[in-house]
């Protein structure tokens, strides 16, 4: 419970109309989650405008409204009105301040990138505690702290949420928390207003354009993050990406690097590739770890260069970093009685699919197929499809094309895409079924022997997403119940 005058700091306000002393029970951007005495800030959202629900939110009890646009009428309702310049950032603002600014009293380390802020984040949140250092982790996959699990909805979720769940961390003396930043989270500016200690930094990669609108607009939106960054903070960047110096040319920061093929503070090589892991040498030390391909040697590389500024003991940060398994949904994977391997990853872009694919061209031996199941989805950017069609097909000894989360789209129109990427030698090895599950038993039936199918795209999500409904959808689970 704060009053409006407290939870109003650092809010660029245009106008108040009514006291500021008013008390505050809890805040909210959806009317449906009003009641008496809370706070509702009307949000211009993807799908509705927040300012069409004000007076469903006054009639569920909310006593204050903050808003971009005051109702014509507004004089004439019983609540106190805020005006603002962005309703976006006077959430964030106003949910820090209503939890007591949690960040300032954690560390908090956020990952951002294309790829691997999973993966990374959630090691990250497992190593700590293998060292008794109290951790919380919020991630694609899930909130996690102490005895707390909650599944997650987005990559990163509201500010509301966020300040919620990190001030229930300070309150259970939880001293880091690693947490996955994406570009919608930042150009939505639901982590205005956090302080981080640190940032991390993967890649830049072709994704996200249909949001974005141009891969300039989303690599200058990650860049926000690190110039947001104060003296006090640090950055820790992948020196290999071509991006790397551009998103921290104007942070303020402490600058750390890592890589494999550049000058770094933090450096790694590959010296052996397996189907159930890799050797690693890693400043002079060589680790075994169970995770596999280039992309999650940086992603090794990158969690022990954090324990290292952390100045965690090198040989037993080393010796925890090689107990890690890998995380639920990334190049999971299963031997069926027959010897055929079953892979199941989250790679939805070119880049991601190239990796995972290259990765296993790499380990599978003469005579052992590679056999992918994957789709796009829908509403998402739709020059990628043909890009997958191309590369799947080139990398991959058959592919079977499916449907993925078709959301409002046809699932048929998705799969014609992909399939023009498909070139005229390739489509001898390629097969379209519709329906997932079907998909996955055509590949069951195809394969033999010592085999590796890959089923990619959806990863540890357990659903489908069609027409607004979710479904509930496995791959893992569903795999292993067709690969007996």
């Amino acid at each position: 419970m704060k009053n409006l005058k407290e939870i109003l700091f650092k809010v660029t306000v245009d106008a108040i109309y009514g006291d500021t002393s008013t008390i505050v029970k809890d805040i909210c951007f959806s009317s449906k989650k009003a009641k008496k005495n809370s706070l509702f800030i009307a949000i211009n959202g993807y799908n509705n405008d927040g300012h069409d629900f004000v007076s469903d939110a006054i009639d569920s009890g909310a006593t204050t409204i903050v808003c971009e646009k005051l109702p014509k009428d507004f004089k004439n309702l019983k609540s106190v009105f805020v005006k603002v310049k962005c309703s976006k950032s006077a959430l964030s603002i106003i949910s820090s301040n209503f939890y007591d600014n949690p960040s300032s009293k954690i560390d908090l380390i956020g990952i951002t990138g294309t790829n691997g802020k999973t993966t990374i984040s959630s090691l990250l949140y497992k190593l700590f505690n293998k060292f008794s250092i109290d951790s919380g982790l919020i991630s694609t996959i899930d909130i996690k702290y102490k005895d707390q699990s909650i599944e997650s909805i987005n990559t990163t979720p509201d500010s509301i949420s966020i300040n919620y769940h990190l001030s229930q961390m300070v309150k259970s003396n939880v001293k880091i928390c690693f947490m996955e930043v994406s570009s919608h989270g930042i150009d939505q500016k639901r982590i205005e207003g956090l302080l981080f200690k640190g940032v991390i930094f993967t890649n830049l990669t072709h994704d996200h354009i249909d949001y974005h609108k141009s891969f300039a607009n989303y690599r200058d939106t990650k860049k926000k993050i690190f110039d947001s960054l104060s003296n006090k903070s640090f950055s820790l960047i992948n020196s290999d990406d071509r991006n790397s110096k551009y998103i921290i040319q104007n942070s303020k920061s402490k600058k750390y690097t890592y890589g494999i093929n550049s000058k770094s503070d933090y450096s790694s090589t590959i010296l052996e590739l397996q189907l159930d892991g890799m050797l690693l040498n890693i400043d002079n030390n060589e680790i075994w770890t169970k995770l596999i391909g280039e992309f999650n040697a940086y992603n090794i590389l990158a969690i022990y260069s954090l324990g290292k500024i952390y100045e965690l003991e090198t040989i037993r940060l080393l010796k925890s970093i090689s107990e890690l398994e890998n995380v639920q949904g990334r190049l999971q994977s299963f031997i069926t009685k027959n010897k055929i391997t079953v892979i199941v990853d989250y790679a939805h872009t070119p880049d991601a699919l190239e990796n995972v694919l290259k990765t296993i061209n790499k380990i599978r031996t003469v005579g052992q197929r590679l056999i992918t199941v994957v789709g796009c989805g829908g509403d998402r950017d739709t020059k990628k499809r043909p890009l997958i069609g191309n590369l799947v097909s080139e990398l991959s000894s058959y592919v079977i094309f499916t449907s993925d989360n078709p959301r409002s789209e046809n699932p048929n129109e998705i799969l014609e895409q992909i399939l023009l990427g498909v070139s005229g030698p390739n489509s001898k090895k390629t097969d379209v079924i519709v329906k997932r599950e079907k998909a996955i038993e055509a590949a069951y039936k195809y394969s033999d022997s010592g085999d590796i199918v890959l089923i990619a795209g959806k990863g540890h999500e357990n659903y489908q997403e069609l027409n607004g409904k979710r479904i509930p959808f496995d791959d893992f689970k569903i795999a292993k119940q067709i690969f007996k």
